[in-house]
């Protein structure tokens, strides 16, 4: 089974009395990430915008599905001052998905970006977005904004894609990844988790679906059911799975791929970054 890094306790209760002191989400926390504590003991969080109610009902997702609150326009300068006080060079965005709204929550996205810009110009800020239903005009707001990082999720293959996210579509989310690739104003990212029954056909045809809609950054980690009421773990891959589809994402020509079993998409971000 694999491994986790011992935390340090100390540093875990410093960041977490951040993010609480400023009443911010962090999906480390609402998605019961393995790597939690070892990011947090580095003083690291990604920040879970518009609260943490979810609109969908994803299969493999522990964030909570309900009825979100409206936006709150404080929370850009909060998400400012936990940033500050944690000393953060990179910091990553994400929401819950909020179909509730008429531009589904694009706007705070903005704001966000625009917001973080205007405080610390060298902040590096990766900004991890639903599908916004397609919207090429809430797309256009993320674009607009000018994050350094644009990222969205596949999450999964095709084959499988509507068991596992009923309320998704993966042509769709193909879309996203390309508006954003093809705006130019950032490279862009994208994440798959392993493990849903998927062949190995399916992942290597995924991995070529994403590099041809512009995507330069790949994130590959393992499934792992957050509790027995979510969808099952059809297979545990090994470490040299994970080796060699980093060995072919990079032949197929991306820049940053990081395919281990606890990776997740914004783990390590910085230092992927880093080395492109």
């Amino acid at each position: 089974m694999f491994s986790v890094k011992a935390p340090q306790t100390e540093l875990i209760g410093k960041t977490l009395r951040i993010v609480k002191k400023y009443s911010l989400n962090t999906v480390c926390e609402e998605s019961l990430c393995p790597n939690m504590g070892e990011c947090f003991s580095k003083g690291t969080a990604t920040f879970l915008m518009l609260g943490s109610f979810c609109t969908r009902a994803c299969k493999y997702c522990h964030v909570s599905t309900g009825k979100p609150k409206p936006p709150d326009p404080s929370e850009p300068v909060r998400l400012y001052y936990a940033v500050k006080e944690l000393g953060l060079k990179h910091v990553v965005i994400t929401s819950v998905d909020r179909d509730d709204l008429p531009d589904y929550g694009a706007e705070h996205f903005k704001r966000c970006v625009e917001f973080l810009k205007s405080k610390d110009s060298h902040l590096r800020i990766e900004v991890l977005t639903p599908d916004f239903q397609g919207s090429e005009r809430s797309l256009e707001k993320v674009v607009n904004s000018k994050p350094s990082i644009l990222s969205h999720n596949i999450e999964t293959v095709e084959r499988v894609f509507k068991e596992v996210r009923p309320q998704g579509d993966y042509r769709r989310s193909l879309k996203v990844l390309r508006f954003y690739s093809e705006s130019k104003v950032a490279p862009v990212k994208s994440g798959i988790m392993l493990g849903f029954g998927e062949s190995w056909e399916d992942i290597l045809r995924t991995i070529e679906d994403l590099r041809k809609v512009g995507v330069s950054i790949l994130v590959i980690g393992q499934y792992l059911r957050p509790s027995p009421r979510h969808y099952p773990v059809k297979k545990l891959y090994h470490e040299e799975d994970f080796k060699k589809l980093e060995e072919m994402a990079l032949e197929m020509g991306f820049e940053g791929v990081l395919s281990k079993p606890l990776a997740r998409s914004s783990y390590h971000a910085e230092e992927i970054m880093r080395d492109i």
